[in-house]
């Protein structure tokens, strides 16, 4: 029998909604380039990331995956490029040759070019646009709750800085 590599997609999930946290909440990735006074604190990117995710949830939930890429491209500028960063990659890691569409070395996360991407490869084949629903759903779910685990441990001053 062949030694396969099996892919554990709640692991997945759960690294791509930690990515997700990590870049908007921790690193502050939306906030450079703005002066200090007009940078917003820790437990308020929570806030804010909670809300984003939690609308794309509802989305995808009831509309679907392209409608969900839809929706965060459209409606959550700032955020909504980072977490369809991180949604592109976990369907990447998927490792049904769905590499992340790239312009000069970078991933291009223009509205065209992702919504492309995802007709042409996602929700053309039912398998696969059923499992890749099923991994981004798990993804927002556990992003939603370490966002509201970060505004927690923020405002009762517990977060741990770094």
């Amino acid at each position: 029998m062949a030694n396969q590599h099996v892919l554990n997609l709640d692991y997945l999930a759960a690294s791509r909604a930690q990515a997700i946290i990590r870049r908007i909440v921790k690193n502050k990735e939306t906030e450079r380039g703005k002066p200090e006074d007009e940078r917003k604190s820790e437990p308020q990117l929570a806030r804010e990331t909670d809300n984003a995710v939690t609308k794309a949830l509802g989305v995808l939930q009831e509309h679907g995956v392209y409608a969900c890429f839809l929706y965060l491209l459209a409606k959550e500028k700032d955020l909504g490029g980072i977490i369809v960063d991180e949604m592109l990659t976990a369907l990447q890691e998927l490792k049904f040759d769905w590499n992340k569409p790239m312009k000069q070395g970078q991933t291009d996360l223009t509205p065209e070019v992702v919504l492309k991407h995802i007709s042409d490869n996602v929700t053309r084949d039912l398998e696969r646009l059923l499992l890749a629903k099923e991994v981004l759903e798990q993804t927002l779910i556990y992003a939603r709750y370490g966002a509201k685990a970060c505004d927690v441990s923020e405002s009762q001053g517990f977060a741990q800085k770094g």
